[in-house]
């Protein structure tokens, strides 16, 4: 049954910080390796599937931060980070590293759950939506083919370019949910799916540049739309093929 629960692996040298979480979260429904460090960690990945690493960034000998670069290194494994109050520009070095979330101490148990729900959530939408996404070619819309596989965009009249990776992304995101609004947060989620970083402060500007590239008038954008306060619509039909 214990192998079926979301499996944590919690590092932190602070044994009683340890202790909290493990009966805390085995408490609802999450099962719990809890490490003091990075060796010990890279015990545990070798060992047995981890879901997501809950990882205090003040460690002796290999810090959180470390260790997060290498993390994302070496795969796509859900980084919940625990910080300092003042630790601000740790926060940020971890979150450009790849690290996923933060939390400051002292935290909330319950939020601290609740963000750890709200990660797993979002692995599970990703991985679906991953499958799905390898198993199409290409996208069509009014006359353009965005071609999957060779990341490359066709115009109605013939001409093809390809695309950088950041205006790939963020396409084929909007694409693969035509006609519904998406907001800056869920585009940043789903263009991931592509390895790509996109953060919100850029979304605008790819989606100026893809305007420019596909719209017919990009000042007055047909495809791409903007829904005022909630995000962007993909508002022609799409095939997917």
């Amino acid at each position: 049954m214990s192998d079926s629960l979301p499996h944590v692996l919690a590092v932190d040298d602070d044994p009683d910080l340890r202790d909290v979480l493990t009966q805390y979260l085995a408490k609802n429904d999450m099962r719990v390796t809890a490490v003091s460090g990075g060796a010990e960690m890279d015990d545990v990945l070798q060992r047995e599937v981890v879901d997501c690493i809950v990882l205090d960034l003040k460690l002796p000998g290999e810090d959180g931060l470390a260790i997060a670069r290498r993390l994302r290194e070496q795969g796509s494994i859900p980084i919940l980070m625990l910080t300092g109050r003042s630790d601000e520009a740790d926060r940020v070095m971890g979150l450009e590293l790849g690290a996923d979330d933060y939390l400051t101490k002292p935290f909330s148990q319950r939020e601290l759950l609740a963000r750890l729900r709200a990660l797993l959530r979002r692995v599970k939408l990703h991985s679906t939506i991953a499958d799905e996404v390898g198993k199409l070619r290409a996208y069509r819309f009014e006359g353009w083919e965005l071609n999957l596989r060779l990341r490359r965009l066709k115009s109605p009249d013939g001409r093809v370019q390809v695309l950088p990776n950041g205006e790939f992304s963020l396409l084929t995101a909007l694409l693969a949910s035509p006609q519904r609004v998406l907001s800056r947060g869920q585009l940043i989620e789903q263009s991931h799916l592509y390895d790509d970083e996109i953060y919100d402060r850029s979304i605008d500007v790819q989606i100026l540049r893809l305007r420019r590239k596909i719209e017919p008038n990009p000042s007055q954008p047909r495809f791409i739309v903007t829904e005022r306060g909630a995000g962007y619509i993909f508002a022609v039909p799409v095939q997917a093929m």
